[in-house]
């Protein structure tokens, strides 16, 4: 039950607390080490999949929590670069970029319901390779935009970590239609 792909994947559950509090901080120094920690938590997500496939350790646990984990940690992440007051300057993600945030929130909420009304029907819907690429790059667009929080002189890691969110959106919307597209097939 706790296998070490386990303890990785629960380990990137711990870590958003302190990546909030981190984000809290509005000054460039705390981006650095929120940089850093993330970077550490997103290899974490590669690892504890691939380590539970070679070792032959995959879960009923692991499957549930793995994407319970990358979920809480984009939306926190999200958030946080959202939410900033007057004070600590602009927000990371603001006006229009907040469409590609929202539609990447929406989806996680959408889908999180909708695998919940399929496991009540016994219908699991596997993860496909669209939505893994999906979840990389949510994962280096938002690594992106709090690295330009590190560096606000480096104007070109904002515009990159902002393209990319845009990109995620994008995929975002064709891997949530795949999921509801089957379903629907299980809907009166």
């Amino acid at each position: 039950m706790l296998t070490l792909p386990n303890l990785l994947t629960l380990s990137r559950i711990l870590a958003v607390p302190i990546l909030v509090f981190l984000l809290w901080r509005p000054g460039p120094v705390d981006y650095a080490v929120t940089f850093v920690l993330y970077c550490l938590v997103g290899i974490t997500d590669y690892f504890d999949g691939y380590l539970a496939r070679a070792q032959g350790t995959v879960s009923r646990l692991g499957q549930f929590l793995d994407p319970i984990a990358d979920k809480i940690m984009v939306v926190a992440v999200i958030v946080m670069l959202i939410a900033r007051t007057p004070a600590q300057g602009p927000a990371i993600i603001a006006d229009w970029h907040l469409i590609p945030a929202m539609v990447i929130l929406l989806r996680e909420i959408t889908v999180s319901g909708l695998r919940e009304f399929l496991a009540s029907l016994q219908v699991s819907v596997p993860v496909s390779r669209l939505a893994k690429w999906k979840t990389t790059l949510q994962l280096f667009s938002l690594g992106a935009l709090i690295l330009a929080g590190a560096v606000p002189y480096w104007h070109w890691v904002h515009q990159l970590g902002l393209a990319s969110l845009w990109a995620a959106a994008a995929l975002t919307l064709v891997t949530g239609w795949d999921y509801l597209r089957v379903g629907l097939k299980h809907m009166d």
